[in-house]
């Protein structure tokens, strides 16, 4: 599996030997992290505690998916919202999970960054000691799966139950963008989990109250040839924007799908491809450059525009399409 990796520490050994006298690390999940990034913070928390390594799980944002919120009681996931920590301190040593320096979907907190573990199409940091990213997975619970194995490491069964829902999340339950490599750390949580568990996490990811939602991404889909649209103005979670999107695109007639939503006087976006000479996150980067920001991977990315005074819905999806009209920024 193609790397990126730092000139300075090469291997997840390297890293914990340079880990190894600080009292705490903190391990950064993206603002707004979903269930990927929440069991892969999870499970390199673990791999730390292996090692006596003491480290905390933090996030900036208020985590409001349910089913996601059910996950971190269920399997008794510690994480803390950074207000919670008190101030820190400018050496306190910071790793980033699912998410990469620089990103704008990644608030800069006061501590030392040293690592980034990513599995987004990103540029790697120069400034980090360690920076293992790989975007040909899936997901990036298959990326920290595969150093219990470097490391000869047994997953423990909730944490391989947590990596299950993770790459499950976000390689669609193995149909999008998925690897020889999550296959393998799959299977091999498959051996440890709680199936049962997983399998309700993965089947059920919407409530009865959703259906309204679905109601109207019916009725005001626009479509424009092969190419989808809608926006909700009265507002829509992240989670629930990305599985529609998702349905948007099981339609055979769309190879893409760019739905919106205005929350909290900001604009969410959620992008969805089918089309291999398309690539979603440039599209999405490129479409909100003069509003916002977006990023992602080449089938799947999200956006924002923290101001919703800013968005056009109507002059925007001129701007798109004619950005795909030009090669969708592949």
């Amino acid at each position: 599996m193609k790397k990126m990796i730092s000139q300075h520490l090469t291997s997840i050994s390297e890293l914990l030997d340079f880990l190894g006298k600080e009292v705490v690390v903190y391990l950064q999940v993206h603002d707004f992290p979903d269930a990927d990034a929440v069991a892969s913070a999870f499970a390199l928390q673990n791999l730390f505690q292996h090692y006596a390594i003491d480290a905390c799980i933090i996030s900036v944002s208020h985590i409001r998916e349910e089913r996601l919120n059910k996950m971190i009681a269920d399997l008794e996931i510690m994480i803390q919202p950074t207000a919670a920590i008190g101030r820190m301190r400018t050496r306190d040593k910071i790793i980033l999970v699912d998410g990469c320096k620089g990103n704008a979907n990644v608030t800069d907190l006061l501590g030392d960054e040293v690592a980034v573990i990513d599995h987004h199409l990103v540029t790697s940091p120069e400034d980090v000691q360690f920076a293992d990213i790989r975007p040909d997975l899936g997901a990036c619970s298959s990326l920290v799966g595969s150093y219990f194995l470097e490391l000869d490491l047994q997953i423990p069964p909730k944490v391989a139950t947590a990596l299950m829902i993770g790459i499950g999340t976000d390689t669609a339950q193995l149909t999008r963008r998925v690897s020889a490599e999550d296959l393998k750390i799959y299977y091999t949580c498959f051996l440890l989990a709680d199936i049962d568990y997983v399998k309700s996490m993965l089947r059920n990811p919407i409530h009865y109250r959703d259906l309204e939602h679905f109601s109207y991404l019916i009725k005001h889909l626009q479509r424009y040839g092969n190419i989808a649209f809608c926006h909700f103005p009265q507002g829509c979670g992240q989670n629930l924007l990305a599985i529609m999107a998702t349905f948007a695109l099981s339609l055979t007639e769309i190879d893409l799908v760019i739905l919106s939503a205005t929350n909290d006087n900001q604009v969410h976006f959620s992008v969805r491809n089918e089309r291999s000479e398309w690539n979603a996150a440039r599209f999405i980067q490129e479409a909100l450059s003069d509003s916002g920001f977006g990023g992602g991977h080449q089938d799947m990315a999200g956006g924002l525009i923290p101001d919703a005074r800013l968005f056009d819905k109507n002059q925007l999806y001129a701007k798109m399409r004619g950005l795909l009209n030009h090669g969708g920024n592949n």
